[in-house]
């Protein structure tokens, strides 16, 4: 899982220097064109920042710009990739990029804070991280954990996730130590730096671990009281929605023409992703290849629309992290989704 951090002044700056431009620019602004394909209409650009470097999750996106799925809906879209898996829902939330991938928890955070961001679309519907520990270790149930110490990205969910786990498996948290290892998750599971890791997926980490020898157990917290939730959602800000809802629920269906591409053309799908990875952070085919299979079932919307998410979710997970201090103030699920997807 990626970090949860207060961002309020950041986003504050962020939001200042966006009003700013904006005043700036207010006797030459133009209304936005009309989504849906209409003859003689300028297309409308939406920029959208990745959650990450190009990866096999974001395969739907680059199917629905090489099939014309965006073009269809007389959508532009800039796809770009963050210096910080922290940077796009700051940018969303300042009207920086229209739209930005980005997870379910992190919403929840920057809401609590006041921060004006939306979820318009959850994209992989079930949680990717799971704690995981070396097959050659003995620690193969949860409560095996009590006593040990837990690499993590220094982030209080999971903190949170383990201690939940632990106890609800029968065991004791109380004597379990954390250090930091910053998205070092591989090493240090390989070097024997820790008993045991979380914050690593198991369609990434996991796999490279596998691959280099070190098979794992790796314990999903939904099967030990942890509630579902959404991993990637697409978000914007209030404003940008206010202005752009037209667009937006154009390139959500675009979005899901793109998925079932995916789904439809594996291989195809696989090879275009490739063709876009970024020269600093190479793919591995194999890799992206049996992530690409994991995520498949855990982005499917089952007999509901692509990108289709329900008040309940964002609810359940909301109350849950309430109770554990991640969260102080208040948020309801309705004031932090928008259900575009029809």
């Amino acid at each position: 899982m990626k970090p949860i951090q207060k961002w309020s002044k950041t986003v504050a700056a962020l939001l200042l220097s966006a009003g700013l431009a904006a005043c700036g620019n207010q006797s030459g602004a133009q209304p936005t064109p009309a989504p849906g394909g209409s003859e003689g209409n300028a297309p409308t650009e939406l920029t959208v920042a990745l959650d990450w470097y190009p990866n096999a999750v974001h395969s739907f996106l680059y199917a629905a710009e090489e099939q014309g799925y965006f073009k269809e809906e007389n959508l532009k879209v800039n796809l770009q990739m963050p210096s910080d898996s922290n940077d796009p829902l700051k940018m969303a939330a300042a009207g920086k990029v229209d739209l930005a991938i980005s997870y379910q928890t992190q919403v929840v955070q920057a809401r609590s804070e006041g921060i004006p961001v939306v979820s318009v679309g959850a994209l992989v519907r079930h949680p990717l991280n799971v704690i995981m520990t070396r097959q050659d270790s003995g620690i193969d149930t949860p409560q095996k954990l009590a006593g040990k110490n837990v690499g993590y990205p220094s982030v209080p969910l999971d903190e949170s996730v383990v201690r939940n786990v632990v106890k609800q498996a029968g065991g004791d948290d109380s004597g379990i130590s954390f250090t930091d290892i910053g998205f070092d998750i591989v090493p240090a599971l390989t070097g024997k730096k820790v008993d045991a890791v979380v914050g690593g997926y198991k369609n990434h980490e996991q796999l490279i671990l596998e691959k280099n020898g070190i098979p794992v157990h790796a314990f999903a917290p939904t099967d030990f009281g942890v509630p579902d939730y959404y991993e990637l959602v697409m978000t914007t800000s209030d404003d940008t929605f206010g202005k752009k809802q037209q667009a937006i629920e154009a390139f959500m269906r675009a979005a899901a023409k793109g998925q079932q591409y995916v789904k439809d053309n594996n291989e195809k799908a696989l090879d275009l992703l490739l063709s876009k990875q970024a020269n600093e952070f190479p793919l591995e085919k194999d890799i992206e290849t049996k992530s690409l299979e994991i995520l498949i079932p855990l982005m499917d919307a089952g007999d509901k629309t692509f990108g289709s998410q329900t008040t309940e979710s964002w609810q359940t997970l909301i109350d849950w992290m309430k109770k554990e201090n991640l969260i102080t103030q208040d948020v309801k699920a309705e004031e932090i989704m928008r259900e575009v997807v029809k």
